[in-house]
């Protein structure tokens, strides 16, 4: 049943129910024949000790395989070992991979299990590739639907440093029936962090992302378009230490939510973008112009213009990540952010280095750069025009298609080192994109910001203008959403008072 659950929430969240119906038929290998024993063990090549990992373990049909024991969590198709399991399972050829995140090789293997009855070890080493909390930079993650006794398991098998665990969403709150414990925040290894208080309102409007909050919005009984989100956003702001990310850009309320001046940070690398492909379309947000934005690329690119005008229109408002494991196809991580910090980690000082902008955000490519040797965030003040250097580090197990300057939403290919001229405010920032085809595989620093002559940048009537034609559509959908007409006054003066918003910076 608990298979059949999660499954189902999948297939909830994707618009294809005929690829949903079809991937929940023919996913699960139920081993029932156990012809062997498989002895799995994977070490850390330079310290040669046994490490936690994800496997992806594809049996003699093609289907990935689900081990039947509850401590190797399972999902979609993969699961996690502490380092070292041993599983029964029918005879035939199987093909192994293994990944432990993006600073670590992937290593990739094939065996045949015998039908009498014997036993195989299977080794496979796995070399770090880089070790970017030795640079200073911290991997996380904001987005995470696993159950809560899997969590650090999974971080471990990710090498993954921080995450936000959502528990509460919508009309699910097991918190309703559990006590609220004293502190939300779990550390293990030291240096490794999680939150089980966070909690998303995905409903009409989009997906907006609690974190730090010290128990669940009475969001539960909402209806899909009623109370707004910007209610609840208000709400969760009257608590301090929160944190509001705008899961992903598309969404329909997202102009009302960036003319708030209530949201902390925007998923640029979102649960769209997976391991093994993307899901192409915005789901029930926003939907792009597929001529424009074609191909498995265009879901990805529609993504990063509309961060990109959020910019255009002189908001600061760093990128996030997050993977949406447990409800896509993701594993825990697949899409993160990582943060520089000084010195040792800790909570605070991620969540700091975040608001101040020294991030990137990955799904493979790791990039690291600096301009004029400051961090991603930095405000450069210069009475005339400024000269930058950009210098950084590109490591990636995926060939790079291509490394870009984004300057005031115009890209260009750059080779690093990377000298150019700014001679007005803006911003810029660097992505680099790799060949992968069937998904949007990339990385992008956050931006750095430029104000000349002690000026910041003037909001472009273009971008401007795109956020004011988007609320117009809107409005039109909520008038036609909401046949209460004491609902749709109170959910539209939040649409009425972000078009203020957005009119008086295009005047």
């Amino acid at each position: 049943m608990k298979i059949m659950a999660n499954a189902l929430r999948l297939i909830t969240a994707l618009s294809n129910w005929a690829a949903a119906w079809a991937w929940l038929v023919s996913v699960v290998c139920t081993c029932t024949t156990q012809a062997g024993t498989v002895a799995f063990k994977i070490v850390d090549k330079e310290q040669g000790q046994s490490i936690p990992a994800r496997l992806h373990l594809i049996d003699p049909t093609g289907k990935p395989v689900k081990p039947n024991l509850p401590s190797l969590p399972f999902w979609y198709d993969h699961f996690v070992i502490p380092g070292e399991a041993t599983l029964d399972l029918p005879s035939g050829r199987y093909s192994l991979t293994v990944e432990r995140g993006p600073e670590w090789s992937a290593e990739k293997t094939a065996f045949t299990l015998s039908d009498d009855g014997s036993a195989t070890n299977i080794a496979v080493t796995m070399r770090r590739l880089v070790n970017l909390p030795r640079e200073g930079w911290w991997p996380g993650e904001m987005h995470v639907h696993r159950p809560l006794k899997d969590v650090e398991l999974l971080m471990r098998a990710e090498d993954l440093h921080v995450a936000q665990v959502i528990t509460w969403w919508n009309d699910a709150n097991p918190w309703a029936q559990t006590p609220i414990p004293a502190s939300a925040l779990r550390r293990f290894d030291g240096n490794r962090f999680y939150d089980l208080m966070a909690g998303e309102d995905e409903r009409g409007g989009g997906a907006l992302l609690y974190f730090g909050l010290p128990k669940p919005l009475a969001i539960a009984g909402a209806k899909r378009e009623w109370p707004s989100s910007v209610q609840f956003l208000r709400d969760a702001r009257r608590e301090r230490g929160v944190w509001v990310d705008i899961e992903k850009p598309f969404w329909w309320d997202t102009p009302l939510w960036l003319a708030s001046g209530q949201v902390d940070s925007v998923g640029i690398a979102h649960n769209h973008m997976h391991r093994g492909g993307v899901l192409g379309n915005e789901a029930w947000g926003r939907s792009r112009d597929v001529s424009q934005y074609p191909t498995a690329q265009g879901n990805g690119n529609y993504t990063q213009e509309i961060y990109y005008r959020a910019l255009n229109a002189g908001l600061h408002v760093p990128p996030s990540a997050g993977s949406a494991s447990g409800v896509l196809a993701n594993p825990v991580g697949y899409n993160r952010a990582y943060v520089h910090v000084e010195g040792e980690l800790t909570w605070e000082k991620w969540w700091n280095g975040l608001r101040a902008g020294q991030v990137f955000v990955s799904n493979g490519p790791l990039l690291r750069c600096r301009a004029n040797g400051q961090l991603p965030g930095h405000v450069f003040t210069n009475a005339g025009p400024l000269r930058v250097r950009l210098e950084g580090q590109l490591d990636s197990r995926d060939p790079i298609h291509v490394v870009e300057l984004v300057q005031n939403g115009r890209a260009a290919p750059i080779v690093l080192p990377h000298e150019f001229s700014v001679n007005e405010s803006g911003w810029f920032l660097v992505r680099a994109i790799t060949d992968v085809t069937n998904t949007f595989r990339f990385a992008s620093t956050g931006p750095f910001y430029v104000e000349l002559g002690g000026q910041a940048m003037k909001p472009t009537a273009e971008a401007v203008q795109f956020f004011l034609d988007w609320i117009a559509e809107r409005r039109e959908r909520l008038a036609t959403a909401l046949p209460d007409a004491s609902q749709r006054t109170n959910v539209l003066k939040f649409v009425d008072e972000a078009e203020r918003v957005w009119k008086t910076k295009l005047d």
